[in-house]
């Protein structure tokens, strides 16, 4: 609180002693700190006066509410980006000079599910993501169970190194919240639409797949058309001939391998017909989907993202908030 004049020159007729004795006891009381009680005892007046005059300061402008932001947070930033995307939620991080971005992504993106995740949920979670992994690393395990199942998103079985990893992901986000993890032992990419549709009719994946409509969340991460280092490594990157396809179609980015444009309109090519994992409807059908994605260079795929609601709450750096509101407004 601060107290003050009224602003714009506006004066009290004579300074009366009504008012004269408002913005005293507005300055006991905001300024001071004392108690209405108090108040009213030193000045020798009811307490309900006191309590009036108070309430008066404030519809005359005399007292006015400031909020100070702190170094580090960025609340306005967050809400002109979830006015202009119509986000449900947007949390900016700053990562500092010269600091490890995945890992300012991440630990923001831990203390976001360890603050939104209070039992009963059903996590959906895609299966390449560095940001992602970034995120369960820096989780720290609920002492109680705060969700009910973790399930796979999209095909994950590749070349066996880089496999820890994606078993990683959803083995300590399952761990971490209490939850049943359920893997989809599948690639995220096949050869052909009839080696796909054969494998998304056998059992296993039956299973898995008959989870993804009770999702109440989906955490994921966001793509370019170029593969991320760990997709590449892993035996599930999209050949140059599929690249350049989607790029043809005028893609820009993914979710789960579900490639979009500028707008955010699916981009339907061969390519589609040979993943193993969730359909777009389906996931933006999940009422609650986290991206955890930041970087200029991804920031076309993330404004696409957005626009195309494949996610409703974004995870990012700053500076790649600031090019997203600025690209919307300029």
């Amino acid at each position: 609180m601060r107290v003050g004049d009224t602003g714009g020159g506006r004066r009290y007729a004579g300074a009366d002693e009504h008012t004269r004795l408002m913005v005293r006891i507005a300055r006991m009381y905001h300024e001071q700190g004392l108690r209405q009680a108090d108040i009213a005892a030193e000045l020798h007046v009811s307490q309900p006066r006191v309590s009036r005059l108070l309430k008066r300061a404030v519809e005359a402008g005399i007292v006015r509410t400031t909020v100070s932001e702190p170094s580090g947070v960025f609340t306005e930033l967050e809400r002109r980006l979830e006015q202009r995307y119509g986000l449900a939620e947007a949390v900016v991080v700053d990562p500092g000079f010269d600091a490890d971005e995945l890992r300012a992504l991440g630990s923001a993106a831990a203390t976001y599910l360890e603050t939104t995740l209070i039992g009963g949920d059903r996590i959906g979670i895609s299966s390449w993501s560095a940001s992602l992994l970034a995120a369960v690393d820096a989780l720290r395990p609920s002492p109680t169970r705060v969700a009910e199942a973790v399930v796979q998103l999209v095909g994950g079985v590749g070349e066996s190194r880089v496999q820890v990893d994606a078993t990683r992901l959803l083995t300590r986000l399952a761990a971490a919240t209490g939850a049943e993890p359920v893997f989809l032992p599948a690639p995220g990419v096949l050869g052909s639409a009839a080696a796909r549709d054969s494998l998304m009719a056998d059992a296993s994946v039956l299973t898995v797949a008959s989870h993804w409509p009770q999702l109440t969340m989906a955490l994921v991460g966001i793509g370019t058309t170029e593969p991320s280092p760990l997709l590449r490594s892993s035996g599930n990157a999209i050949a140059e001939a599929d690249q350049q396809e989607l790029r043809e179609q005028g893609a820009v980015g993914d979710v789960c391998l579900r490639y979009f444009d500028a707008d955010g309109e699916p981009v339907r090519t061969e390519f589609d017909d040979r993943v193993i994992g969730i359909v777009p409807d389906a996931l933006r059908a999940i009422p609650r989907r986290i991206a955890v994605a930041g970087g200029m260079r991804k920031a076309p795929a993330i404004r696409g993202a957005l626009l195309g609601g494949w996610v409703n709450v974004l995870i990012t750096d700053v500076a790649t908030a600031r090019a997203l509101v600025d690209d919307s407004e300029g």
